[in-house]
């Protein structure tokens, strides 16, 4: 009888956990087991491990050969684990002394030549192992250069099976198969860059329209933004990340980690700009939220974390999808639940929605190109929901441009010349809630702000309230907003003007 132990990690959502591989050998008749509640594809690793060890020249043993996954009580899932579950056997076997594998995580897909596949999510993986004091890992070569983006780890690369037998000094055999330029030492995997963001001088006029993205950018805020068709609503959206704070360090690694979990690292790798989701108009509950079989996978509320979500033809989506971004925009995180548990997934978003004034998209000024029904207009826009409605804290209407010219005087602030101004409104912001935790006045709680808030900014506010201009939640919003202005004018409180326009900026007249 031999047992070994082998060391991988697991991830339920973006919460990493240790295991712990034993396998057992033991007399019986020939047969492979994996146990402690494995899906169907790491229950496939049976046929993938034991062709690969047998490709790097092992004698599987003609017996019993049972592989434990440790916690029995959480569920396990991908392909990730195939290699150390090798390493567990060849260890139990005799070929990798046991000691070796004491405190080195193994991690990687294996093939049925016994090459080692890239895995997704290493990431948060090895966040993870480092924060655990695991330093020694194995990770695939293809994912070297995921893998240097962590300090604090020190991984060894193989694309083999044999390559793992040879590195704790055992005997191998096998042949390593050509691969793509660039993919067999992972030094193309990160290559890729994201495409620029646009700059919002090239937006031609909407001044309202830019003014209200710098505040929702300074204060954290959404935004609707209504208009016909080509007047710059999407054009505008998509140049926010631009205008938005950078994001700090651990923002980055926690953005790149969802990244890395959805195998779409490799074309942003590191980076400082918030990133920007636009799902189509015809996204499915479980694509907005996340879903699937088995454990819920991110969905487009959670890879916009900690930058945008751009809902274009709002009014377009499902009223079922809709509503479920009310928890997300409350709490900042998403719960999926599925078949084999529940996944809470991060999702800390600025809602950005564009819509039309009405179906056919020219229901404004006069309204003589219009061609919807009155009916058809109010039952377009009040797909809407009011409690979706009143989380959105800016609403602005983006008219069509009557005049263009070519000169270059005619060009508008620069994203870089904005992003400034919302740095240091921002700044303002983290060092007054310090001591709160918050880090923009969209955080800011009701009770803070009706402590803190002016008396005469407060007059105004209930002046809204009594004239039912607002509701409770949005005074707390408005109050947030005006904050931000005040933040933006520099002047540290907000006053009345402020809140004046803080309420003008929640409550046009967009239909």
């Amino acid at each position: 009888m031999a047992i070994s132990n082998a060391l991988s990690v697991g991830l339920i959502g973006l919460k990493a956990f240790t295991i712990q591989l034993q396998a057992f050998i033991s007399p019986g008749l020939p047969y492979f087991s994996i146990i402690g509640l494995p899906d169907a594809s790491l229950s496939e690793a049976r046929e993938r491990v034991k062709s690969g060890c047998v490709a790097s020249g092992f004698s599987w043993p003609q017996t019993r050969v049972t592989v434990n996954m440790s916690p029995a009580s959480l569920p396990k899932r991908g392909s990730s684990h195939d290699l150390a579950i090798a390493a567990a056997v060849l260890s139990a076997s005799g070929v990798i002394p046991h000691e070796c594998m004491l405190d080195v995580v193994v991690l990687g897909e294996v093939n049925l030549d016994g090459s080692v596949h890239r895995i997704d999510g290493l990431l948060p993986i090895l966040l993870h192992a480092r924060d655990a004091g695991l330093r020694h890992v194995v990770v695939p070569r293809a994912n070297r250069d995921e893998a240097e983006l962590v300090e604090g780890v020190e991984p060894r690369y193989v694309s083999h099976v044999g390559e793992l037998m040879e590195m704790f000094g055992a005997h191998a055999t096998y042949a390593l198969r050509d691969e793509a330029p660039g993919i067999a030492d992972g030094r193309a995997d990160l290559g890729a860059t994201a495409p620029p963001v646009g700059d919002m001088a090239e937006v031609v006029g909407q001044r309202p329209a830019k003014r209200a993205l710098e505040v929702a950018a300074a204060g954290g805020h959404h935004v609707l933004m209504v208009g016909p068709p080509g007047t710059g609503k999407t054009m505008l959206a998509s140049r926010m990340p631009g205008i938005m704070a950078p994001l700090g360090e651990r923002d980055q690694f926690e953005v790149a980690s969802i990244r890395s979990l959805c195998g779409t690292l490799g074309a942003h790798g590191i980076t400082d700009v918030p990133p920007f989701e636009a799902p189509h108009h015809t996204a499915t509950v479980p694509a907005l939220v996340g879903g699937g079989s088995g454990i819920g996978k991110p969905g487009s509320v959670t890879r916009a974390h900690r930058g945008v979500l751009f809902m274009d033809e709002a009014p377009e989506f499902a009223p079922r999808a809709l509503q479920t971004l009310r928890e997300p925009l409350e709490s900042g995180v998403v719960a999926v639940s599925r078949s084999k548990g529940t996944t809470v997934y991060p999702a800390s978003f600025q809602l950005v929605m564009a819509a039309n004034p009405c179906p056919c998209g020219y229901g404004y000024g006069t309204g003589e190109r219009c061609t919807c029904r009155e009916r058809d207009r109010i039952r377009y826009f009040a797909r809407l929901s009011g409690p979706i409605l009143d989380r959105i804290d800016i609403q602005v209407p983006v008219n069509p441009i009557s005049r263009i010219g070519a000169a270059p005087a005619g060009r508008g602030e620069t994203s870089e010349a904005v992003r400034a101004r919302v740095v240091a409104a921002r700044d303002v912001a983290r060092a007054r809630f310090a001591e709160n935790g918050w880090s923009c006045n969209a955080q800011a709680s009701g009770a803070w702000l009706r402590a803190h808030t002016p008396t005469a900014a407060l007059d105004v506010v209930n002046e809204a309230l009594g004239a039912q201009r607002l509701s409770l939640r949005g005074a707390d919003r408005s109050m947030r907003l005006a904050w931000t202005l005040a933040d933006l004018a520099g002047h540290g409180r907000p006053d009345a003007r402020d809140m004046t326009e803080a309420i003008a900026l929640r409550t046009k007249e967009l239909t």
